[in-house]
């Protein structure tokens, strides 16, 4: 399972510590993730996911999971979305 957030796409970074006297030593900025259970209001169901606090609150400011992958492109979404995005569309297109 790699360090990216399934959502924003965030990943480790590289960089330097540098000290007073300048020297340099190599260091990795690692992304905030969680494992967060977002729950799906269409299916009635919570999925765990592992996304970063900026990710979740991307969620919360898209209105939410279902819309998240409702007008979010199947190509820009992570495999776990993927899977999400297609019982979601499955759902509504029974429900209606």
């Amino acid at each position: 399972m790699a360090r990216q957030c399934a959502v924003t796409g965030k990943k480790v970074m590289t960089g330097n510590n540098v000290s007073h006297a300048h020297n340099k030593t190599r260091r990795t900025f690692m992304p905030n993730l969680q494992v967060a259970s977002v729950y799906s209001e269409v299916l009635q169901k919570a999925f765990k996911v592992r996304v970063s606090m900026h990710g979740l609150r991307t969620l919360e400011h898209k209105g939410g999971v279902d819309e998240y992958v409702k007008n979010t492109a199947k190509t820009k979404l992570s495999p776990e979305f993927q899977k999400i995005k297609k019982l979601v569309e499955a759902a509504q297109s029974k429900a209606a």
